[in-house]
């Protein structure tokens, strides 16, 4: 009986946590961070302030497990993308794409990026990785199309990277703002644009 049963336990207790990740995601996208309670996040799942408390102590741990989830379904995807031949830039147009089928990540990513400019935000040294480590991807990638004799003249690989970081980001805003006024934009075919404006062949 208690080989039987624990199993059970832990699996009931993990889909819990899963549940919870999920609810905070959708919750910190809706209204940030700052605004969302666990209170709330309890309320959506249908358990007690103490009984979510027992999966994460506090909501700052919260916020790192959605962001190390996000992170971890992101890079497991862009990584299959390379290591099936796609080259950075494409993998990021890929990017693009599955985000068009998940608004919620896409909020989350929009509001919590703008709130964790402010230095005190727990996720304030979290962005300001991602961001140095996507621009050195990006600027590795422009670098290696330059020494191909790609790269179109007066174009500088850090800046085409950065360019191309901000962009990624304000098609996001973008997108999200167009919900419900008509046709939004393709957040995939416009960074794909942005990035033949870059290289030549």
């Amino acid at each position: 009986m208690t080989t039987d049963a624990a199993p059970t336990g832990y699996a009931k207790g993990r889909a819990t946590r899963e549940e919870i990740l999920d609810e905070a995601m959708r919750l910190f996208g809706e209204v940030g961070y700052r605004t969302a309670s666990l209170r709330e996040v309890a309320s959506r799942v249908g358990i007690s302030h103490p009984g979510l408390m027992h999966h994460f102590a506090n909501k700052a741990t919260l916020l790192a497990a959605v962001l190390e989830r996000r992170d971890e379904v992101d890079g497991l995807a862009l990584q299959a993308d390379l290591d099936a031949g796609a080259d950075f830039f494409t993998a990021l147009v890929r990017v693009a794409e599955r985000n068009a089928a998940r608004p919620g990540i896409v909020e989350l990513y929009v509001n919590l990026s703008a709130e964790a400019t402010a230095p005190d935000h727990p996720a304030h040294a979290y962005f300001r990785r991602r961001y140095a480590d996507l621009l050195v991807q990006a600027t590795q990638a422009f670098e290696a199309i330059e020494v191909a004799g790609r790269l179109r003249p007066g174009v500088e690989p850090r800046s085409a990277a950065r360019l191309t970081v901000a962009a990624m980001d304000g098609l996001q805003v973008q997108w999200l703002l167009e919900d419900g006024d008509g046709e939004r934009v393709d957040m995939a075919a416009a960074l794909a644009a942005l990035h033949r404006s870059f290289v030549t062949g």
